[in-house]
């Protein structure tokens, strides 16, 4: 592997800090919030949903800003970051891996997690590309990014339909990171197992597989060589549990 593009939310970034600033800003306990967002995971939804069942007619993104017009917008700084970004970052940097941050995320968030100085080569956000995940042309976007064949690049995140089935479909190997709640709900589900080629735990696992793929495309766990990988979208894994 030449390249590994890293995901942002609950991959690199805890999201601890921005659900309860959203339940402080809709009058609610956090940890309220935080269960209506386990609930959204566990159906396969997107966790903004979450919002949306406490405030019915919420614009989610008129909401964010008048957040930020109303000085309480995001914020990010190192304790928002999981202990293990800057070593593991480090570690592929100084193994000779090309290291790119790409995930979903605002273009203020882009400019926040650049200001933390990350060891990685690139850092980038959807808002910045104008187009979110799993679309493919993120995907095309994240491909580009890497500056190497699909197949020498790994793309590492925790969201099954988002980072890793799409990611797959573009070619690429895939890590899936129980991490987050994502990470942790749908880690054993068959299509997880069946389509990642890595499945971790810790960011600093990465490292050791650095060169640990067969750079002619292996299969991953129990699946044919010929076969195309799955492309599930989100609320297509609710049958699980």
């Amino acid at each position: 592997m030449e390249t590994i593009v890293l995901d942002i939310g609950e991959t690199l970034v805890r999201d601890d800090r921005h659900w309860a600033s959203w339940a402080d800003w809709l009058g609610v306990p956090p940890h309220t919030l935080g269960a209506l967002v386990g609930a959204a995971v566990a159906q396969g939804r997107e966790a903004t949903d979450a919002l949306r069942i406490l405030r019915p007619d919420m614009d989610v993104e008129e909401a964010y800003r008048a957040r930020a017009a109303a000085g309480r917008g995001e914020h990010l700084d190192e304790s928002d970051l999981y202990q293990d970004v800057r070593p593991a970052l480090g570690e592929l940097r100084a193994a000779g891996v090309r290291v790119v941050v790409a995930g979903d995320g605002t273009v203020r968030a882009g400019e926040l997690l650049r200001a933390l100085d990350l060891p990685a080569d690139l850092v980038v956000t959807s808002g910045e590309w104008g187009v979110r995940k799993p679309d493919p042309e993120f995907f095309a976007r994240v491909a580009e990014a890497s500056g190497a064949a699909p197949e020498a690049t790994l793309y590492v995140g925790d969201h099954p339909a988002d980072d890793l089935f799409p990611a797959a479909a573009a070619g690429m190997r895939t890590a899936h990171l129980r991490r987050g709640p994502y990470g942790h709900w749908w880690a054993d589900h068959p299509d997880v197992v069946e389509t990642a080629d890595f499945r971790i735990d810790a960011l600093t696992e990465l490292v050791g597989l650095v060169g640990s793929a067969d750079p002619g495309g292996a299969a991953a766990p129990g699946a044919s060589a010929d076969e195309e990988p799955k492309v599930v979208r989100r609320g297509a894994l609710r049958s699980v549990r």
